[in-house]
């Protein structure tokens, strides 16, 4: 690389640096974001042969490290569109009789999974905006009679429940789609009861994306282009008054080449972590 050269990308870096990562509605139009959003886990929900950037299905769970005997005894069709980017029940520490809130909930394999967890005398209550996967989880959670469940369509960055009213939130994957991550973080902190548990896998980066990148929604709804810096990203969760705990890195990879080209450029990745409300 020439001197000229490397000043160009000192200052592409730079520029990069200086946009939001927090609220990016400056970048992204929310209306056309939340449309591929939607149409992406649409065809999660609804195609099994859809043509999708990331890996979806058992063996990607399986490879990401969930418990085979506990996924056993999920639904199959639930484990089909799992897309989950990494594991982080175990960080959640579930308990028997505990209220858990799931953060992007999909299909509903991590509620169902959790479900498990929290027996009879706790409650599980998954989230999403998109009708496709609602009504998909709440089908399957009825055939399969799992009265603990609950799917609520609704966003995660506005959500219809009350302060302190869940011991633990977990999220997979969905946060990074979020243009507001700050917002969806201080609604965690908001619901969660004094020393719960707040569990997320998701995707980072390793240094700021280019304007170009982030503005790009297909990109997005991929979970490329809203992946902000692992030290933004854990910084944020400690300004709701959280304290972030373990952080470990998960061994997922996106699949198509664009997704591909833009983890390379800017060392995205997967990890899950831990937060606590303080008692």
């Amino acid at each position: 690389m020439t001197r000229e050269e490397a000043g160009v990308q000192d200052a592409a870096t730079e520029a990069a640096s200086d946009l939001p990562q927090l609220d990016a509605t400056s970048l992204v139009e929310a209306d056309e974001l939340e449309s591929r959003v939607k149409e992406m886990y649409r065809q999660v929900a609804e195609e099994a042969d859809a043509e999708l950037h990331f890996e979806t299905g058992r063996e990607l769970a399986e490879r990401l490290g969930y418990p085979t005997a506990l996924l056993d005894q999920i639904p199959a069709e639930a484990l089909a569109s799992f897309a989950g980017v990494g594991y982080h029940l175990d960080l959640a520490s579930v308990g028997e009789g505990e209220r858990v809130l799931d953060l992007g909930s999909g299909s509903g394999t991590d509620a169902f999974f959790v479900a498990q967890q929290v027996g009879e005398g706790g409650a599980v209550v998954g989230v999403d905006f998109t009708p496709e996967q609602i009504r998909k989880a709440t089908r399957l959670r009825d055939s399969a009679g799992l009265a603990s469940v609950e799917f609520v369509e609704a966003t995660i960055d506005d959500l219809p429940f009350g302060d302190e009213s869940f011991d633990v939130v977990i999220s997979n994957g969905v946060i990074n789609l979020s243009p507001i991550k700050a917002r969806v973080f201080s609604e965690a902190a908001r619901v969660l009861r004094p020393g719960g548990r707040l569990a997320l896998a998701d995707i980072v980066s390793g240094r700021p994306l280019k304007e170009r990148t982030r503005r790009n929604t297909e990109l997005w709804a991929a979970c490329v282009a809203g992946a902000i810096p692992r030290r933004n990203y854990a910084d944020a969760i400690e300004q709701t008054g959280l304290v972030v705990g373990e952080i470990r890195e998960n061994d997922y990879r996106f699949i198509s080449d664009r997704a591909l080209e833009a983890c390379s450029t800017y060392g995205v990745e997967s990890i899950s972590l831990v937060a606590r409300k303080s008692a």
